[in-house]
């Protein structure tokens, strides 16, 4: 069975009422899928979104239906795609991204540094980096097939979407991550921002989708060694963006490739922040 379409992470088939993601080990950063793969990674960003579409259900519905093994089409019930297979129901996405943050890091430090702003909302003075802001402000983005997604204002999301959807994601984008943040941080881990997506069922109800609050999709840090002012030490792939950064690649392919310790490292990032926030071990 041939994919219908073939993502920088995930392969998605369409089973008729029905569709089925597998994630893979590829990574991407700088909107380029690098030649390496980090092992087991497909499988930790598929059990996490399950583990967060549980944790979420009473906040919003969610579009997985079974991620167990047997529930596979024959093809998919081997060690090749055990774990990293996810049923879920068919969806009309929105078309952006809904980022929520509540730390000020990133795209989002670099905006604030020059205009004091991030996607038109003006935040308190003298913020330092990774400071963590007064509350979680939603700043979403669009979702470019192509190229980098572009940042947009509330105004652009409701020209998008219509006021009620527009404010309607924001709010439940806001609650999932406050609720989730306050769980991560009891589990020893920060989460500084997220970016999460949705779709339209039949019935017109707004339903989470994707992937949900991965390393992929997040940026975690180390609670314990958080210190305002500087960059964290995080279980996320910025680690290797900012290896990736000292190579002074240019961000146009083919990406460098990453030596085996910088592959290890990653995998073991992934795998730490999975075990951490769901208390499980990978077994996998």
């Amino acid at each position: 069975m041939e994919p219908m379409k073939k993502g920088k992470v995930r392969d998605i088939y369409d089973l008729g009422n029905q569709l089925l993601i597998v994630t893979s080990d590829r990574i991407s950063a700088f909107d380029s899928v690098l030649r390496d793969e980090i092992p087991r990674k497909g499988v930790i960003l598929n059990q996490m979104s399950a583990f967060w579409f549980n944790y979420l259900h009473d906040v919003i519905p969610n579009h997985m239906l079974t991620i167990c093994n047997t529930d596979m089409p024959a093809e998919f019930q081997t060690e090749e795609f055990e774990g990293r297979c996810m049923l879920v129901k068919k969806l009309k996405m929105l078309p952006i991204e809904a980022i929520v943050r509540g730390y000020i890091t990133g795209s989002g430090w670099e905006s604030y540094q020059v205009t004091g702003k991030v996607c038109g909302i003006t935040l308190p003075n003298r913020l330092q980096e990774s400071e963590q802001l007064p509350k979680a402000i939603f700043t979403p983005t669009t979702k470019a097939e192509f190229g980098h997604d572009q940042h947009i204002t509330m105004a652009d999301t409701i020209a998008l979407l219509g006021e009620k959807m527009a404010k309607q994601v924001q709010e439940v984008s806001i609650r999932i991550y406050t609720q989730c943040a306050e769980y991560a941080k009891q589990h020893g881990i920060i989460i500084a921002d997220t970016k999460l997506e949705f779709g339209i069922d039949d019935n017109g109800n707004l339903v989470l989708a994707d992937e949900v609050l991965t390393p992929d999709s997040s940026r975690f840090w180390s609670a314990k060694n958080y210190k305002v002012g500087q960059s964290q030490n995080s279980f996320d792939k910025q680690f290797l963006r900012n290896w990736l950064k000292e190579t002074n690649w240019n961000k146009e392919p083919p990406a460098p490739k990453l030596p085996k310790g910088i592959i290890s490292l990653t995998s073991q990032k992934y795998i730490e922040a999975y075990e951490k926030l769901t208390g499980n071990n990978l077994l996998l």
